[in-house]
C-alpha cells in the first residue's frame, strides 16, 4: 500500500490546483490549507510566505521538467515526435502544475520564468539536437505548444487527445524532421 502524500507534497498539490482553476489572487495560504486539508499553521510550518509556496512549486515544476526531458531523450521515436504526442493536457500532475506556474508568470513571479524559460530551452535543445535545425524545432515546439493551448480551450472541439488526428500531426512532425534531414 502506497503511503498518504505528505502535508508539504499536499499543499503544492493543493496550490498547484487553486491557480490552475482559479487564478493567483485565490490561491491565498488560507485557501491553499484548506484545500489541503492541512492547518493554516502546518502550512505555514512548510511555507513561510506565498512567496515560498511559488518558489517551492517553481523547483518542483523544475523537477518534473527533468524527468520529462529524460522520458523525451530515451523516447523509440525520438524527442519531437514526444514532444508533440505529449502536448495535450493529461490533467498529470505535470500539467497541473505546468498550468499553475503559466498563472505564476501572468503574475509576474521570477520563480515560475525561470522554471518556464528553463524547461523550454531543455525541449528546444533535445529536439534541435535531434532534428539539427533551429527552425525546424522551432517549430515542432509551436506544434506542441499549440496543441497545448488548444487543449485549454473550452468545449469538446476535434482534438487529438479526443480522437483528432494525432497520426497526422506525427507524420508532418516526420516531415520536417526528414527535410531538416536533407538539408544537411
Amino acid at each position: 500500500m502506497s503511503r498518504p502524500p505528505a502535508a508539504r507534497e499536499k499543499l503544492l498539490d493543493a496550490y498547484a490546483e487553486l491557480l490552475r482553476d482559479e487564478g493567483e489572487r485565490a490561491a491565498t495560504l488560507e485557501a491553499v490549507a484548506n484545500k489541503a486539508g492541512v492547518s493554516k499553521g502546518g502550512l505555514l510550518y512548510h511555507f513561510k510566505t506565498k512567496e515560498a509556496l511559488a518558489e517551492a512549486l517553481s523547483e518542483q515544476m523544475l523537477e518534473l521538467g527533468r524527468a520529462d526531458v529524460e522520458k523525451m531523450r530515451s523516447a523509440p521515436d525520438g524527442p519531437s515526435e514526444y514532444y508533440v504526442r505529449t502536448s495535450v493536457n493529461t490533467k498529470s500532475r505535470f500539467d497541473v502544475t505546468y498550468a499553475a506556474l503559466i498563472r505564476l508568470l501572468q503574475a509576474d513571479v521570477a520563480s515560475a520564468k525561470h522554471a518556464i524559460e528553463t524547461i523550454h530551452t531543455w525541449w528546444l535543445d533535445l529536439v534541435l539536437e535531434e532534428v539539427g535545425d533551429p527552425s525546424v524545432a522551432e517549430t515542432i515546439l509551436l506544434i506542441g505548444d499549440g496543441l497545448y493551448s488548444y487543449a485549454a480551450l473550452p468545449g469538446e472541439l476535434n482534438r487529438p487527445e479526443a480522437g483528432g488526428d494525432m497520426d497526422g500531426l506525427l507524420a508532418q512532425v516526420r516531415v520536417l524532421k526528414a527535410a531538416a534531414a536533407a538539408g544537411r
